[in-house]
């Protein structure tokens, strides 16, 4: 008989965030008669929450030391080599490598661990734009273009992070292929339930920022935003769900301020029933997982026009787009509190169109259509 076709997924860290809520989805989604599924990855930080802790605690994880957030040569090369050893004896026929630090690894350690996989690498998103320096981001390229030439197939989560990536010269067209993410939400509590639990007033309109509060995050923006609308709308609430490095930077910056830091949260349904409108401040996106459950929720969203989040946010329809400007954000905001009948149709709109495009089911199959290409003889 048979075996089923082995998949090692390899991801640096499993932190709360759209990477690991595709993986889960993928591994918890196919077939186990067709699929052996693994998983191989490093340990979060500190100030990051553990999806595998908080949210899929059941799946199981090979755990490796130096596959974490941080970059360092002579302990990423160690990590290569100790993947290259666990993937020698795991045998994958297909080794699926997520984000920016994994795919260097993973990548390295396929030919070294002489399986002779085939290998995917996904991009969610990637570092071309706002995270580095001219200098750096160049040698990231040319680390990119060199990978792409070990890689059998390259998939991209929206339709704009493949086409930067083709127009940065990082692999050919006929590599790629694009897989949205699969995102569903359990049924949501009622708002004054869910409002009581996290400490937020019951009475006032409460505007939410989800995701890590990190420098590419631009929590910095967001904290000019909530100053614009106190000013003009001084009723209004703002919610802070996520943590991350600038996390005491915004605690001092919005001293003051109607905001509620409400630190990592498993239960997005809770947040999202307490909230009125989703904010996303980005320099940079994939495809932002916090705007999808936000449409699945039918909250309408108020989000900056950076990556990919144009293909997730149809601009005057399921939401508002605005230039990656503090003013231009508080601006659309505006318009969704000065307007209610448009805030209610884009939430209605944005629920209807989000299940169609971002179902688990549609996601599942096509890696499963994607595992079985590179298998077929």
């Amino acid at each position: 008989m048979t075996r089923p076709i082995r998949v090692v997924h390899v991801i640096a860290r499993m932190n709360v965030g759209g990477p690991a809520v595709l993986i889960a989805n993928t591994m918890r989604g196919l077939n186990g008669a067709q699929f052996d599924v693994r998983l191989v990855t490093g340990y979060c930080g500190d100030d990051e929450a553990d999806y595998l802790q908080t949210q899929a605690t059941d799946l199981r994880a090979i755990r490796l030391d130096g596959l974490g957030r941080s970059i360092r040569l002579k302990a990423d090369l160690t990590s290569a080599t100790r993947l290259a050893d666990r993937l020698r004896d795991l045998q994958p026929d297909i080794v699926h490598t997520h984000t920016a630090k994994a795919g260097v690894i993973g990548r390295v350690a396929v030919p070294l661990s002489r399986s002779g996989a085939k290998v995917v690498h996904t991009y969610h998103g990637h570092l071309l734009h706002g995270y580095f320096t001219p200098a750096k981001t160049r040698a990231i390229v040319a680390a990119e273009r060199v990978l792409a030439h070990r890689t059998d197939r390259l998939i991209a989560v929206a339709p704009q992070v493949r086409d930067d990536l083709l127009a940065a010269r990082i692999g050919g067209p006929s590599q790629y292929g694009v897989i949205a993410p699969g995102v569903s939400l359990e049924p949501l509590p009622e708002r004054d339930q869910a409002r009581h639990e996290l400490a937020l007033p019951l009475n006032r309109p409460v505007i939410t920022m989800m995701g890590r509060l990190t420098g590419i995050k631009r929590p910095d923006r967001f904290t000019e935003v909530v100053r614009s609308i106190a000013r003009t709308h001084p009723d209004v609430w703002f919610a802070v769900a996520g943590s991350g490095d600038l996390e005491d930077d915004l605690r001092r910056s919005v001293a003051g301020l109607p905001v509620s830091l409400l630190g990592w949260q498993s239960d997005v349904e809770r947040v999202l029933a307490a909230s009125d409108a989703l904010v996303l401040t980005s320099d940079n996106e994939g495809t932002p997982l916090s705007l999808i459950q936000a449409g699945l929720a039918g909250l309408p969203v108020v989000a900056t026009s950076v990556g990919a989040v144009a293909s997730v946010v149809d601009d005057g329809q399921t939401g508002l787009l605005a230039a990656p400007d503090a003013s231009a954000v508080a601006a659309s905001l505006v318009r969704l509190l000065d307007d209610p009948a448009l805030a209610h149709q884009l939430g209605r709109t944005a629920r209807e169109r989000m299940a169609q495009r971002y179902g688990t089911a549609a996601m599942v199959q096509r890696h499963a259509d994607l595992y079985l290409s590179l298998n077929s003889p």
